[in-house]
């Protein structure tokens, strides 16, 4: 049984992992633990995106929460600066109801299903992490962020001795939420992992992308290597639509499993016609080849 991490304990863990903490409010003894549900076992960490803009204003509304729902609503919230806000030790608003498949599948640090039932309480079992974007799919994810949201969810499996199998994010948990939109899980997942195989201070060299090469270089029908690279991504993140391959040649195989991606990214009609965008292309992280 993992218990919850003492305050201390928690700032600490953030703090060690690199992180630029600011303690928020009476965030040691500000939680929901006093309306009689529970807080713990803990289980995993999961990442949102806030649907605001603004530093100030997001980790107040996180804090306070609203009427329709108490705050807190996490237990950090992450700026586009990177810098962490505690708001919060205990338990708080941010998971809601989830499938327990999913919940069985972080315990036991393998891939989850897709989530199809909302009969498990997410607030007792997992950490939150609110990042401050707007969720509209454009809204840009600065380095500086990704970064710390990587290094957030590190020091929670890193004190709990645990992979990123056990971070999610919130569409991971709930079918009904399509956050954190922008970035793939998949890949802040393949982060986590690789700092997780350093110790806290040591650098962690990051892979480089390919930029995205343009709208009309894929409605060409090029053969590229960054084609292949692309499709292997696309398979990565449960997006195939390959009986074979995928190869350098591209093909309508290729623009139907890109379609999948931008539907997985929240686009729907003409947004997700399969020619890839700039905006998911930067989600997907095709590596440099």
């Amino acid at each position: 049984m993992a218990n919850p991490l003492s305050p201390d304990r928690l700032a600490a863990a953030l703090r060690a992992e690199g992180c630029r903490v600011v303690e928020y409010g009476n965030w040691r003894t500000r939680d929901r633990g006093t309306r009689g549900a529970g807080w713990g076992p803990i289980n995993g960490v999961v990442i949102h995106h806030t649907v605001s803009s603004g530093t100030e204003s997001s980790v107040e509304l996180c804090y306070d929460g609203y009427a329709a729902l108490p705050g807190p609503l996490c237990h950090g919230v992450i700026a586009k600066d990177g810098t962490v806000y505690l708001i919060s030790a205990g338990r708080s608003n941010h998971a809601g109801s989830g499938d327990r498949a999913v919940l069985d599948a972080v315990i036991a640090e393998r891939p989850a299903p897709e989530p199809s039932a909302n009969n498990t309480d997410g607030n007792a079992r997992f950490y939150g992490f609110e990042c401050v974007n707007l969720g509209t799919g454009n809204d840009p994810w600065p380095e500086a962020q990704l970064d710390a949201i990587e290094r957030a969810a590190a020091a929670i499996c890193r004190a709990y001795g645990w992979s990123a199998a056990s971070v999610i994010g919130h569409r991971e948990w709930t079918a009904d939420k399509i956050d954190p939109r922008g970035f793939s899980m998949q890949t802040m997942r393949e982060r986590i992992d690789r700092r997780l195989g350093h110790k806290p201070d040591e650098p962690v060299q990051q892979p480089e992308f390919e930029p995205f090469p343009g709208r009309d270089f894929f409605k060409r029908y090029p053969r590229a290597p960054i084609v292949t690279a692309m499709g292997r991504r696309l398979v990565d993140e449960g997006c195939s639509a390959y009986a074979e391959g995928p190869g350098p040649q591209w093909t309508v195989a290729d623009l139907r499993s890109y379609a999948r991606w931008q539907r997985k990214q929240g686009f729907t009609g003409a947004d997700a016609d399969g020619w890839p965008g700039r905006v998911t292309w930067e989600a997907l992280r095709v590596p440099k080849v």
